[in-house]
């Protein structure tokens, strides 16, 4: 019957009337406020210290079953259960429940229960595996408390009940027709599996986690409890299971991976039965046709009642992609999330292949070979090489190509091998928390010339035969089905030739031994050097001209099951899995016999083995944006860069004692980007000698020994660059300051002593009163080190004038200064191409490091000749590696892949869009107190509105981005400061997927709460 807006505004109880109910049930009301509810009119009521939830029942309520309610909770209580649940609380006469007559004289029931701190699942982020796998642990553990709880009302038929599920095919005229033709969909489904589920094991259970039932602590990101009993009813177990999963991944990317923690989190406190997993995803659909079906009937009934509707939508959504999961994976996803065997056949697949005995001849007759060599393209494989190799394919297809028509041995393998090659978009997936990439081999690669005969090695009949041409794709692609001893499985041949297709048709017959097809050329095969694909499937889950060949890491237990090893027909001994240690075994190593002060980041670290331009990739083949990383200037693994130090290493390396064009034209291209007064330079390792180096002419120049530096710098890992960094000697182990270095404030002109207008001026004050202390006890000052941004500091932008008022007071002195660049040199900054030049000042000495050789140790130091004279005092400056004519061709080339890229102006470019980006979040997340920086070197702090540090949400930020596959860091003395200093390839689309990472972790609670959002 439809309820009109009069009538539901009849039976509705206002916030006055809910204050008066509680009043008299508790005495004390400090605030009150509606919850939602489809049965009772719930409210929240706050009385002192204290919150709880008033429950006013509807006119036509049943006694009996608000006793049945109130008997379930108590049973609860007499239960010692791992888990939290609303109490009943008491009225000032000591009942559980009291009358309430309301304004149109209609007897209500009233109740009054514990309120459960935290945060509604509906309303919390993230959404994390460990939230989901929680949520599914609190299931299992209601499920068991229940078990032993009998009443008569829980043997009732209610909509609601899942087992009652198909009262909904009297309501298909409520949709439109292709609503109508999904929830038909799964109706048919569910009546063919009534038999079987029929037979599944009952208890009472819950029956109602929705997102507005589930309370999460916000201090644990944990489920503190599931609430509202009122619908638990006797029913199959597995039904609760299937509600909690039909709300819980709604308005995710992909469904069936957030259900995945979750059904192992319910297995873990109650362990499920195979059969009850076989009608699992079938369950989770009618609860969501259930829910719809309500809704639209709702919309009806009780249009004014916008709780009744809250789900609908996300409800359809799931539904459309749940309807696109093959039912069997979901299955066997679901088993193997409970520790079963994924899919079941694999056990009869190896029980029928043990046995027997197929060898590569039978496959592949005229394949010649004296003996088998594994073909190793794997993530780490040193055969594949440079990213240059893989990216546009030629080098490395030539190579293999090569290598099997010359040496006489068969080349295979791939089965399980993370391979980098799989570069097209095709094998990039979205998942609920950024990107994955398939990048796990299923099959077994046989390379072999193009032309090459394939038989087939059992009787069977033609499944499937297309040609996808598609990049990176099988090509011409035939599929076998076999029928053995009660089994079925599938066979699949990829890179065919397109005549291997020619009078093919599914359903004819193959019988063993019978040429099928032919290696297809590199022309035809999707842009694979020739070879064969072979892989076993045992459930084709829908799929008939293909079927995926590479699978997502996340994925492999899952998929390996489907289609396993097929060296279980050849056992082939070459082929077999190698044992490598675990990521366990190899952390517990470097604890162990690496020094305890090298750290790792991240609270989980990451297994890195290969870098590709702005990325790091790790053992996985998963690709990480790389924020951080400004010693790979160019890009990592650049492939020019690595050409050109592979090239001279084996010409010729060794020390700057010979003559050598190498050092000579290295040296005349960099001083090409100086003034003409920064003329006379030195080559070193690393940025620590170059800043050692820069202070030992600081003092020969001077004849001095104090030295100036900035608070919260640093400046290397020497003991005389530890002596200058307060970042360190400060800080933890730390000696503190030593006699002859003085430290000056920070310049920060945002949260430092100084801020705004003139903060230069008064910073630069500092160096002038550090200049005259050291006077005033004999000495004078030998230099003055700083970075012309400063790193560690936090990203600190210079105040205007400071770095030009500094300088003046250290020269007047005598003094010499040493502009620190390592980090922000070489066109980082964009509107020039050293950090200095912002600063309109010119250095005596100017230091490089990292950027110079992009990850090869290399650096080096600039002065004016005038200090290049003093130091040369008779002691001869040698270097053994400095110089050295790898280096410097490497140098070289990094020089030259700046101007030819044109580095520089992509750094001004990106780095500006990505500021003025971050600005515009900044107006909707105030936590990003301050973006600062230029170029590429930008900084985020996070503060609160009082500009109080932020230093745990910083962590948090930082390491939520890595769930999203981008590395950030963070540095600053409060530890509160995000930097951005990434390779100087870093495009505006990765901007844009860092900026939109960043607005989802920003919306989760830790910062949202922070950020008053």
């Amino acid at each position: 019957m439809l309820m009109s807006k009069m009538e539901f505004e009849k039976i509705q109880i206002t916030l006055i009337e809910a204050h008066k109910i509680a009043s008299e049930y508790l005495s004390v009301v400090d605030e009150i406020s509606f919850l939602p509810g489809e049965i009772d009119f719930n409210f929240k009521v706050k009385s002192g210290e204290n919150n709880f939830i008033l429950k006013v029942s509807r006119p036509d309520f049943d006694l009996k079953y608000l006793d049945f309610q109130n008997e379930l909770l108590q049973h609860l209580e007499s239960k010692n259960v791992p888990f939290l649940f609303p109490k009943i609380i008491k009225n000032q006469a000591g009942d559980g429940q009291m009358d309430y007559l309301d304004a149109n004289g209609q007897l209500r029931k009233v109740r009054m229960l514990e309120w459960i701190e935290g945060d509604l699942f509906s309303d919390y982020f993230p959404k994390s595996e460990s939230l989901y796998y929680s949520l599914g642990k609190k299931g299992g553990e209601i499920t068991n408390a229940l078990l032993d709880f009998k009443h008569q009302l829980a043997i009732r038929t209610f909509d609601w009940d899942l087992a009652n599920g198909l009262w909904t095919a009297n309501h298909l005229d409520v949709f439109t027709e292709n609503e109508r033709e999904i929830v038909v969909y799964f109706l048919e489904k569910f009546k063919n599996i009534q038999k079987d589920y029929a037979q599944l094991r009952k208890s009472t259970i819950h029956n109602d986690a929705n997102e507005n039932n589930i309370v999460v602590n916000s201090k644990n990101g944990e489920i503190a409890a599931i609430i509202d009993y009122g619908d638990a009813v006797y029913s199959q177990i597995i039904n609760d299971l299937a509600v909690s999963l039909a709300y819980a991944i709604m308005d995710t990317e992909q469904p069936l991976q957030a259900a995945i923690p979750i059904v192992k989190g319910y297995h873990e406190a109650f362990p499920l039965q195979e059969k009850e997993l076989e009608v699992l995803y079938i369950l989770v659909a009618m609860r969501l046709v259930i829910s719809v079906t309500k809704s639209a009937i709702n919309k009806q009934k009780e249009p004014e009642n916008k709780y009744l509707l809250v789900s609908e939508r996300p409800a359809w959504d799931l539904l459309k992609k749940w309807k696109d999961i093959p039912e069997n994976f979901a299955f066997y996803c679901f088993r193997s999330a409970c520790g079963f065997e994924p899919c079941p056949q694999n056990l009869a697949f190896q029980e029928y292949t043990k046995n027997n005995l197929w060898t590569v001849k039978e496959l592949l007759p005229e394949a010649e070979f004296w003996e088998v060599e594994t073909l190793d393209i794997s993530i780490s494989s040193k055969y594949v090489g440079n990213y240059a190799n893989y990216i546009g394919s030629d080098k490395l297809y030539e190579k293999i190509v090569e290598n099997y028509t010359q040496n006489g041995s068969l080349l295979v393998g791939g089965y399980g091998e993370v391979r980098p090659v799989y570069t097209t978009d095709a094998f990039k997936t979205r998942v609920n928390e950024g990107f994955e990439h398939r990048t796990v081999h299923l099959g077994v690669d046989f390379w072999q010339k193009a032309g090459t005969s394939i038989l087939a090695i059992e009787d069977g009949e033609v499944f499937g035969c297309f040609d996808n041409a598609h990049p990176k794709d099988y090509g011409p692609t035939l599929i076998l089905k076999h029928k053995k001893e009660g089994l079925v499985f599938y066979t699949l041949y990829g890179h065919l030739s397109r005549e291997s297709l020619k009078e093919k048709y599914i359903g004819k017959k193959i019988k063993k031994g019978e040429k099928i097809a032919e290696i297809g050329e590199e022309i035809v095969n999707g842009g694979w050097a020739p070879h064969l694909h072979f892989q076993v499937i045992l459930d084709m889950l829908g799929h008939e001209t293909d079927f995926i060949g590479v699978s997502t890491p996340s994925l492999w237990p899952v998929y390996s099951s489907i289609c396993p090893d097929p060296n279980a027909f050849f056992k082939i001994s070459e082929l077999k899995q190698k044992e490598s240690k675990t990521f366990a075994e190899n952390l517990n190593f470097r604890k162990q016999h690496l020094g305890k002060s090298l750290s790792l980041s991240y609270e989980k670290p990451l297994n890195i083995v290969r870098g590709q331009g702005q990325f790091l990739i790790d053992d996985a083949g998963q690709k990480y944006l790389d924020t951080v990383n400004n010693v790979a200037h160019v890009g990592h693994e650049h492939p020019k860069v690595v050409e050109a130090g592979a090239s001279q290493m084996a010409l010729l390396n060794t020390n700057t004692r010979y003559l050598n064009d190498e050092i000579l034209v290295f040296a005349e291209e960099l001083l090409q980007t100086f003034p003409p007064e920064l003329s006379v330079l030195h080559f070193v390792n690393s940025g620590s000698e170059a800043n050692e180096l820069a202070m030992r002419m600081a003092k020969a120049f001077s004849g001095q020994k104090d030295m100036l530096a900035l608070e919260v710098g640093y400046h290397g890992n020497t003991q005389a660059c530890i002596d200058v960094s307060s970042y360190k000697f400060n800080g933890k182990g730390g000696a503190g300051c030593p006699e002859h270095t003085h430290i000056v404030p920070l310049p920060d002109a945002f949260r430092g002593i100084y801020r705004g207008k003139g903060a230069g001026s008064k910073y630069a004050k500092h160096v002038k009163d550090a200049i005259e202390n050291i006077q005033s006890n004999g000495r004078n000052v030998a230099g003055f080190i700083a970075e012309s941004i400063v790193s560690c500091g936090g990203q600190i932008d210079l105040p205007d004038g400071f770095l030009k008022e500094a300088y003046g007071y250290i020269r007047a002195a005598g003094g010499v200064c040493i502009a620190d660049e390592v980090q922000v040199g070489f066109g980082r900054v964009g509107k020039a191409f050293w950090g200095f030049q912002l600063h309109g000042v010119m250095p005596d000495i100017v230091t490089m490091g990292k950027p110079i050789g992009n990850g090869h140790p290399l650096a080096a130091v600039v002065c004016t000749r005038e200090v290049a004279e003093a130091f040369a005092n008779g002691m001869e400056y040698f270097n053994t590696f400095g110089g050295n004519p790898v280096s410097c061709a490497i140098g070289r080339q990094v020089l030259a892949t700046i101007k030819e890229e044109k580095m520089q102006e992509n750094a001004l470019e990106v780095g500006e869009y990505l500021k003025n980006s971050l600005n515009e979040l900044q107006k909707e997340f105030p936590i990003f107190a301050d973006i600062r920086g230029e170029g590429l070197f930008l900084g985020i702090e996070l503060c609160d509105e009082n500009l109080q540090p932020l230093p745990d949400q910083t962590n948090y930020l930082a390491n939520r981005m890595k769930d999203f596959k981008i590395l950030m860091s963070v540095d600053g003395p409060d530890h509160n400061v995000l930097k951005i200093k990434p390779p100087m390839c870093f495009s505006i689309a990765d901007a844009d997927y860092l900026l939109d990472c960043l607005g989802k972790v920003l919306l989760e609670y830790p910062l949202a709460k922070a950020s008053g959002n």
